[in-house]
């Protein structure tokens, strides 16, 4: 299998990724500290500056300011306070008084106000913000409102007062499933620990009772402008006056002699798996969670960023076997993924994570453990690595092709990792060129042995969410026990892999011809009707160099159906998906469009039909041949297919009967549009009459006349390139015998609702 898509575009040579020299790859150099790209610094008072000019939105700066302070820091009476500092931030400062930062703002049409333009985690704060910058005072505005924050947020008693209210308020909106479930995780994820008790949000003792001495002494002691920040990236002429401004604004603030030493917090490993049982009434469903924690990696050298790709390449194919075994027959989960998350400084974890159906955890637990422990003994195939090695070179490819139009906002991001976690920033071209050189060296063998990090003995945290309570920690021991026994005994099979066909199109068709073309050149845009009766519009625009949009559209939809027709249609994009609506299983295409950038997906709305995706230019051919499979391609049900996305269904359904934000929802949706059945939420016994037959001819219809879809294309094409391929795969879709869904947009049936006539209590 090809690394990369076929270089047939003057497009993809225009950009020289393929051209893109490669390094040698010492494993022993050290990245610099030095961030690349960036004006960087340290005032004399210990502030640290990042400044760089991006073009990317035009007139626009993203600001932050970045502080090594977060609530693991705080005493047993202060837990809340850290996040108490960020709302006061924006309540007064010594220089604006009364909320006059959320007025700034506010006038200048930026968005504003805590958790909004700030965040607490339990290491650090940070205050962000988005302005405009068309006027050269709102630069130095919104600088001076950063270091009013560094060291002059007012903490008096009316002021505290005033924040209680809206903090308390953010405390409540955590109490709901979601919060409840993600504290007592964390607890059990940190226990041993001071971080199992520092979560953000505080307690409400403190928030109701804590005086506004305690929050000013925490303030006081702990930001000092060592342990701070502040990043500036920006549609700016220059640097070197940014730079300035920020002297001008920040080098008056001192925040005494000796900074504070950040202490460290280990978090205690474990051999023994810790267990839980989480029953929730209100949980969106049934779940399973595996963490697995470890010291978090330090990225120092090349070796560190080789090993840094290798645990990437090992959770996609690890990810890519998940997504296989949820498309087999009676599945054990839904859905199952696998990712490294950074948790707090010292720490990082591998989590796999499953969705399930009701009273399903244990099943789903022993076919995630399965599936780690195959790895272990038999590897992943080079197949599979070739097939992830493919994706991330399309990744990185895509990244340095659009180097020019990385946002200001992403770049900020990446400034503040830096100094928040010492991330280093070594740039694009040379991040490109380190991936293009290491990547094809990475074997299978070495993939496949990240599986051992993954093991129940290395401080690993197993835990199930049911609604209803079915698994017991003692059956979750007995799964892991088993497991363990299977793989000792060398009793799991080696994975069998799935023929993969080579082409998405296997007969090319002929392609059709322009019976009419138009050029709006007030525009730049050309339509063309082609001899199918498709009508294809395209522009060539250069805002992104990687990117293709396009969108076709039929009228005529869901609203034309009786409602004895509506809800088995209404699944017919849901389960012709899990089939295949681009004439091959989900599972298999993922394989097929490896290294591909390439994304399409269709829609069955009230009014419409549509599909509509992106893709790189040089996948463009690629892109139409899955337009091209989705108007020829017959979907048929299968028992097995149709048996999954009933029981996935049936599990959102009920969710959401235990969800209290849908219940009011819903009965809002139920007052405005008189109980509509085109509106009312699918309950159980709808799902139990659609029939899938009659889901599946519906969705063929919908997409089988090409005469009647208007067709937009937009993005870097070249007409040379893209019109030979327009006229082989959209005018080589074959022509209905007889119009099918041919509506005009004045003629369309309105949805059968009625406002009520009047007021509801």
């Amino acid at each position: 299998m090809d690394l990369l898509p076929v270089d047939n575009s003057q497009i993809a040579k225009k950009h020289g990724f393929r051209s893109l020299k490669l390094v040698n790859v010492d494993l022993d150099q050290e990245f610099q500290h030095q961030p690349f790209g960036v004006d960087y610094g340290r005032l004399d008072n210990g502030l640290t500056y990042y400044v760089r000019s991006n073009p990317k939105p035009r007139l626009r700066a993203a600001l932050a300011l970045a502080v090594k302070v977060g609530s693991v820091l705080e005493e047993e009476g202060e837990r809340g306070v850290a996040h108490i500092v960020e709302h006061l931030a924006f309540s007064a400062t010594k220089k604006y008084t009364n909320h006059d930062i959320v007025k700034f703002l506010e006038s200048i049409g930026a968005e504003f106000g805590a958790c909004q333009n700030a965040v607490t985690s339990a290491d650090d704060t940070v205050y962000e913000l988005f302005v405009p910058i068309d006027k050269p005072e709102l630069l130095s505005q919104a600088i001076s409102v950063l270091a009013e924050f560094s060291s002059e947020i007012r903490v008096s008693k009316d002021d505290l007062e005033k924040e209680r209210g809206a903090v308390m308020e953010e405390y409540r909106g955590n109490r709901n499933a979601s919060g409840r479930m993600q504290d007592a995780h964390w607890a059990l994820m940190m226990e041993g620990s001071k971080y199992a008790e520092r979560l953000p949000i505080g307690l409400e003792r403190v928030i109701r009772t804590v005086s506004s001495e305690t929050v000013k002494q925490f303030y006081k002691k702990w930001y000092h402008l060592h342990n701070m920040a502040v990043i500036a990236v920006g549609d700016f002429p220059d640097t070197e006056s940014v730079v300035e401004l920020i002297r001008t604004h920040f080098e008056g603030k001192n925040s005494g002699p000796d900074p504070p030493i950040i202490p460290s917090f280990p978090v205690p490993s474990h051999e023994d798996p810790r267990f839980s049982c989480f029953v929730e009434s209100e949980a969106a469903g049934s779940a399973v969670m595996i963490s697995y924690k470890m010291p978090a990696d330090e990225l120092n050298t090349v070796k560190d960023y080789r090993d840094m790709l290798v645990e990437s390449m090992f959770l996609h194919a690890l990810n890519q076997r998940f997504f296989k075994i949820s498309r087999r027959k009676d599945p054990p989960y839904f859905s199952c993924s696998a990712a490294s998350d950074a948790l707090v400084s010292p720490l990082k974890a591998y989590i796999m994570s499953s969705t399930c159906k009701e009273k399903g955890t244990l099943q789903a637990l022993e076919s995630m453990l399965i599936e780690v422990a195959r790895v272990r003994l038999h590897g992943f195939s080079e197949r599979e690595v070739s097939v992830v090695r493919a994706l991330l070179m399309s990744e990185i490819e895509s990244a340095y092709l659009e180097r020019d139009q990385m946002q200001s906002t992403s770049l900020r991001d990446e400034y503040i990792q830096h100094f928040v976690h010492n991330e280093p920033v070594i740039g694009i071209e040379y991040e490109a060129q380190l991936q293009k050189s290491i990547l094809p060296y990475i074997s299978a063998s070495e993939v496949s042995k990240y599986a051992e990090k993954l093991q129940t003995s290395c401080s690993c945290v197993l835990k199930t969410i049911e609604p209803q309570a079915s698994a017991t920690v003692d059956d979750l021991k007995k799964v892991v026990l088993k497991i363990n026994n299977l793989e000792k005994e060398g009793s799991i099979a080696p994975w069998d892999d799935e023929y993969i066909p080579e082409e998405i199109v296997n007969i090319k068709p002929d392609p059709g011809y322009i019976v009419e073309q138009i050029e709006y050149s007030n525009i730049g845009a050309t339509e063309l009707t082609l001899s199918n009766g498709m009508r294809v519009c395209y522009k060539c625009t250069d805002f992104f160099d990687d990117q293709v949009l396009f969108t076709g559209f039929s009228y005529g939809g869901l609203s034309e159906l009786p409602e004895s027709e509506y809800f088995s249609c209404s699944m017919g994009s849901t389960i012709a998906g899990e089939i295949g609506v681009f004439g091959h299983k989900p599972s298999v295409l993922m394989e097929m469009l490896a290294g591909k950038r390439v994304e399409v997906g269709t829609k069955l709305g009230a009014y419409m039909r549509t599909f509509s995706g992106d893709c790189s230019p040089s996948d463009l051919e690629t892109a139409l041949q899955l337009v091209y499979q989705l108007f020829t391609t017959n979907v048929i049900p299968g028992e097995e297919e149709v048996k999954i996305v009933m029981q996935m269904a049936e599990e959102a359904v009920r969710a959401q009967e235990r969800d209290p934000y849908t219940a009011f929802a819903n009965r809002v949706k139920e007052i405005n549009y008189g109980n509509s059945y085109f509106f009312r939420p699918i309950r159980l016994s709808d799902l139990r009459k659609v029939d899938p037959v009659k889901a599946c001819e519906y969705f063929n219809r919908c997409f089988k006349d090409p005469s009647t879809f208007t067709v937009v294309i937009t993005g870097n094409i070249d007409p040379t390139i893209a019109l030979p391929l327009i006229l082989q795969y959209l005018g080589g879709i074959p022509k209905s015998s007889e119009a099918i869904f041919h509506y005009n947009r004045d003629d369309l049936k309105g949805l059968p609702f009625k406002f009520p006539k009047t007021i509801i209590r």
